[in-house]
């Protein structure tokens, strides 16, 4: 039985680790507030700047140039964005895992505690109910290992996958740029030969 002292113990515990949660949710939120209000400001320039670009056009075929000039810059801060907000949910998401595996540690520490106490205060004959309960609790620190280990690494492969999108999606929108540009200025060259 837990006395007086360890339950406050415990509870105060329990509330720092939660405040401290609590604070690390709302830098979380901070950060991507801040990251969206940065990408507000970004993109309203990036309207006037390409709106009068598009407006000083002189024709069809340099207004295809510049639409195909704005696409790489336009995807690179996309991913940019991708990126930190991926970044940030990752850190934030990390904090709380740690949480979780430190409160995990600490139940099995207790329960551990519990069924040794048991063991130690059990009467005699009773040691094969002691050694079932003993299993139980290491199948349930086994089967807690194993789905943190699972997590990890799903968060991992998450990581990867969106990496090589990431990396496919700057491939496509190159080889955009590339054809745009390329064709723009082609379809320029054979008006002048023609």
């Amino acid at each position: 039985m837990l006395t007086p002292e360890q339950l406050a113990a415990a509870h105060k515990a329990n509330l720092e680790m939660l405040v401290g949660l609590t604070r690390q949710a709302f830098e979380g939120v901070e950060k991507l507030v801040e990251l969206n209000l940065e990408a507000t400001r970004a993109a309203l320039r990036d309207v006037a700047g390409t709106t009068q670009a598009m407006l000083d056009a002189k024709d069809a075929q340099e207004l295809l140039q510049r639409q195909a000039a704005l696409l790489q810059p336009l995807a690179e801060r996309t991913l940019a964005y991708s990126r930190q907000l991926a970044d940030i949910a990752a850190h934030t998401g990390g904090v709380f895992a740690q949480a979780a595996q430190a409160q995990a540690a600490e139940a099995q520490h207790k329960a551990q505690a519990v069924v040794d106490n048991v063991a130690r205060n059990a009467p005699a004959g009773t040691e094969p109910a002691v050694q079932a309960l003993r299993a139980m609790v290491n199948a349930a620190a086994t089967a807690m290992e194993t789905v943190q280990q699972a997590v990890k690494q799903a968060t991992e492969l998450t990581q990867q996958n969106w990496q090589r999108a990431a990396e496919q999606t700057q491939q496509a929108v190159q080889q955009a740029t590339t054809a745009v540009g390329g064709g723009a200025a082609g379809g320029r060259g054979g008006r002048r030969s023609a």
